[in-house]
């Protein structure tokens, strides 16, 4: 088996999903104009809705899939999911009401599961002395999907409207799923994953409970996109706070989130390689400490050029982040349940997506948008803390 004819193939097909999902996010709000929603508070209502929808089905239906994958092999998984958010995705081009795009984005929420799945599948076919370059390097299409999606998205809007990018993308994503379908290779013995016990869900997570690191992992894969998505949403406001009569607000905040993708996707596959050398732990520690002194000085500049120096430093660090925390996955999941753990942990991502923002733009009400790059660094301190407790000081203790 070929784990990097795997890699190749299912890098591609994470950038495609990525890419998929983010490339409606520049014309959403103009799309929900287009179906007659005229206010420009039920716009905004309507665009967060749906927006977050996807990552609440998700939230709740990952595990189920992870399950079946551990039963029935990860290949099928990739292929289920990408054949059908390429379905949903074509339907969205259809929709005539918000109700409408709201039901098939929880729809695609719920079918959704390509990425865990990929690397699951990726973790059981690749070396172990390998397993930290790959995440990064998988994580890389994760990040380069992410910051091209939009620009694809905003270019594709003025040139063919926005009902044919859904069209496109659904394209996009079948063309890349027929691909893994034809040149992914998986070694997965059906006969031995159905002979063990068939657990429930809620057995299931308390079976993987059990093993305290992967606890510690899931926590630290929530607070991770928690302190991340609490700031997110609120950059191009705090650059308008800057620069209030900047001409370029858009350009300027979609500069801001790319130099972060930027920097993010260039060190992944480094860090990862790093990491099989000197341990993913240590790198998810290194990776946590400097996510946070880069966080701190986000609070006190006073010009966007001094923020994109930050936010692109803050990019290297959060490179190493998930690929550690998946290489950690694999290396403490049992044999046969690894799907349901990495379905487990992004679910807590989802989750993270989801309360992120929401309590972010809560307490930015409140306090104002400064103080939010200020907990986000105390959450990747606590963070780095809990790493060090959970997965150094124990296993000292072990061995002691």
């Amino acid at each position: 088996m070929n784990w990097k004819a795997n890699l190749a193939v299912l890098w591609f097909g994470t950038f495609v999903v990525m890419a998929g999902m983010t490339m409606i996010i520049p014309f959403v709000p103009y799309y929900i104009q287009e179906m007659g929603v005229t206010d420009a508070d039920s716009v905004a209502m309507w665009a967060g809705v749906i927006f977050a929808a996807n990552f609440v089905t998700a939230f709740l239906f990952q595990p189920i899939w992870g399950r079946l994958a551990d039963r029935h092999g990860r290949k099928i998984m990739v292929l289920r999911s990408g054949f059908g958010m390429a379905v949903v995705m074509a339907l969205m081009g259809l929709a005539a009401t918000p109700w409408q795009l709201l039901l098939l984005r929880m729809l695609n929420g719920t079918i959704s599961g390509y990425i865990p799945a990929a690397v699951s599948l990726i973790s059981a076919s690749t070396p172990r002395e390998k397993m930290g370059f790959t995440m990064g390097v998988l994580q890389s299409g994760q990040v380069a999907g992410t910051i091209l999606g939009p620009l694809i998205g905003g270019v594709l809007a003025d040139w063919v409207g926005y009902r044919p990018i859904f069209y496109i993308t659904s394209s996009l994503l079948f063309v890349a799923t027929l691909t893994a379908a034809l040149l992914v290779k998986e070694k997965f013995d059906k006969q031995k994953a159905m002979e063990k016990p068939n657990l429930s869900l809620s057995k299931g997570f308390a079976e993987l409970a059990r093993i305290r690191q992967l606890t510690a992992l899931f926590a630290v894969t929530f607070m991770i996109q928690f302190a991340l998505m609490s700031s997110m949403p609120l950059i191009p406001v705090f650059i308008q706070e800057m620069h209030p009569a900047a001409a370029s607000l858009a350009f300027l905040a979609g500069l801001v989130a790319s130099v972060t993708g930027l920097s993010n996707m260039i060190a992944s596959p480094l860090l990862g390689r790093l990491s099989d050398k000197l341990g993913p732990e240590r790198i998810l520690r290194f990776s946590l400490i400097g996510a946070c002194m880069t966080f701190i000085p986000q609070a006190f500049v006073h010009n966007v050029w001094q923020l994109l120096v930050f936010r692109f430093l803050m990019g290297v660090f959060i490179g190493g982040l998930i690929p550690s925390v998946n290489a950690l996955i694999r290396q403490y999941t049992p044999d046969g349940m690894e799907s349901r753990a990495y379905s487990f942990n992004t679910s807590f991502l989802a989750l993270g997506n989801v309360l992120g923002p929401t309590l972010g733009g809560l307490f930015s009400g409140w306090a104002g948008i400064r103080p939010i790059f200020l907990i986000a660094a105390c959450l990747f301190a606590v963070n780095a803390y809990w790493v060090y407790w959970s997965l150094f000081a124990r296993r000292r203790q072990a061995s002691s």
